[in-house]
């Protein structure tokens, strides 16, 4: 892990109905603690988003929060964090959580997660960063944004190779290792399928 030193968490900022999620975020915060990788996301003490933090602060790491000032205004903002940064907007949210992480790692959550999933596998596949990219699929949660890929690759509206722009795991414990064992794939010469 000596490369990574801070993972952008996307995850949701509802609890869900599975208590599994639950219980993966809260280990997975707890995870990176003991790791000494600093715990990069969404800023609010809400969902699966203030379970992942309030276990990384109570594991004795470092937590860094994003969030957008109307989020903030409305109490969302988680109070015991490491930093909280206050930006104008989503976009400068996302811009930050991707600027300062080393990894990106997807937890169940709703569409907000999704968006962002997608968008820093996008910009993979684009070639703006070769940042790992981890989709935790806990549960199976993911499976179905997992077929809608490969239904993508199948209808010819992406290539074999997107499956190669980020890692998928079952477990909470596979996660770290699958971020420091990842290697950026060779890409086509042009990225024409996006």
């Amino acid at each position: 892990m000596a490369d990574i030193k801070s993972v952008c968490v996307y995850c949701g900022s509802s609890l869900g109905h599975d208590q599994r999620h639950r219980t993966a975020a809260a280990q997975f915060g707890r995870t990176l603690a003991e790791a000494g990788v600093e715990l990069i996301y969404g800023g609010g003490n809400i969902g699966l988003m203030g379970v992942l933090a309030d276990a990384a602060i109570a594991g004795g790491g470092r937590v860094t929060g994003i969030i957008p000032e109307d989020l903030k205004r409305a109490e969302l903002a988680h109070g015991g964090l490491s930093d909280l940064v206050t930006v104008t907007s989503m976009h400068e949210r996302k811009r930050q959580m991707f600027e300062r992480a080393d990894a990106f790692v997807a937890l169940p959550g709703g569409p907000g997660t999704l968006d962002e999933t997608i968008e820093v596998i996008t910009w993979r596949q684009l070639r703006l960063h070769g940042k790992p990219v981890v989709i935790l699929n806990d549960g199976d949660y993911w499976r179905p944004l997992l077929d809608l890929f490969d239904h993508a690759i199948a209808g010819g509206f992406a290539r074999e190779s997107f499956r190669q722009l980020f890692l998928v795991v079952d477990r909470v414990e596979e996660v770290l290792p699958a971020l420091s064992q990842y290697r950026a794939p060779d890409l086509p010469d042009r990225p024409d399928r996006v």
